[in-house]
């Protein structure tokens, strides 16, 4: 068995078991290349994991268009949509601008918090378990990522079935099952997030350099994966 074989075994078995011990479970997707790949994984086996992503409102047309692709490609399947509280919004706006997350780390997570954070909540609220695409070799924030932790923030079991992945076996898993993916990572942008604070890499820079590339790379998530400012990394569970 190659190693890639290895990886696909593993990370389906995982995914099964989401499925059939962690029920009702759902899987947080951005539409980038990793999360497609769990995609694939999920509606080929038809496994009961629902798919859901955060219309932020500041996506690029390429990663909206995703949902089209996702829905023509796998039969008709709707990833469930969240968007953020208009008034938030609003208020954010009209207090700071609409680009004040450029101003500091501070505006910034609160931002994120805003369009990301609080529809996270509203879509997890009721579930026993969720699923990410995160991976270990994405960033320095990462290295200590586990398959299945607990996740304090949500009370709730959080899994990370492509944690022992890397770049490499993303794209060879899509090119050899031809999986759709965001035509923004042929323009270089391997980590895709809001417009505004995801831009292309340069050769030989981190994958998640593209990311608030303004900020240090200490600082670089969104609050997703965060309790209280720091990474949710309290307790692994042996996979």
């Amino acid at each position: 068995m190659s190693d890639l074989s290895k990886l696909i075994a593993d990370t389906s078995a995982t995914l099964n078991r989401i499925a059939s011990e962690h029920s009702p479970a759902v899987f947080a997707s951005s539409l980038a290349a990793e999360d497609m790949v769990l995609t694939d994984l999920i509606l080929k086996s038809k496994l009961n994991i629902g798919i859901f992503s955060l219309e932020t409102g500041r996506l690029h047309p390429e990663t909206l268009a995703m949902l089209d692709r996702v829905k023509e490609h796998y039969d008709g399947y709707e990833i469930a949509l969240y968007k953020p509280e208009a008034e938030a919004i609003d208020a954010y706006v009209a207090q700071n601008g609409l680009n004040a997350f450029y101003d500091s780390v501070e505006m910034r997570r609160e931002c994120c918090r805003i369009r990301k954070v609080e529809p996270l909540g509203r879509a997890l609220a009721g579930n026993k378990a969720w699923v990410t695409g995160q991976r270990r070799a994405q960033s320095a924030t990462r290295t200590s990522l586990m398959v299945e932790e607990d996740d304090p923030a949500h009370f709730m079991t959080k899994f990370n079935p492509l944690a022992d992945w890397s770049e490499e076996d993303i794209w060879n898993y899509i090119r050899d099952n031809g999986v759709p993916y965001n035509a923004l990572h042929d323009q270089g942008y391997p980590s895709i997030g809001c417009a505004p604070c995801t831009r292309a890499i340069e050769p030989g820079e981190d994958v998640r350099a593209g990311r608030w590339w303004w900020e240090n790379p200490e600082s670089k998530e969104c609050g997703l994966h965060m309790v209280d400012g720091k990474l949710i990394r309290i307790k692994s569970v042996a996979a």
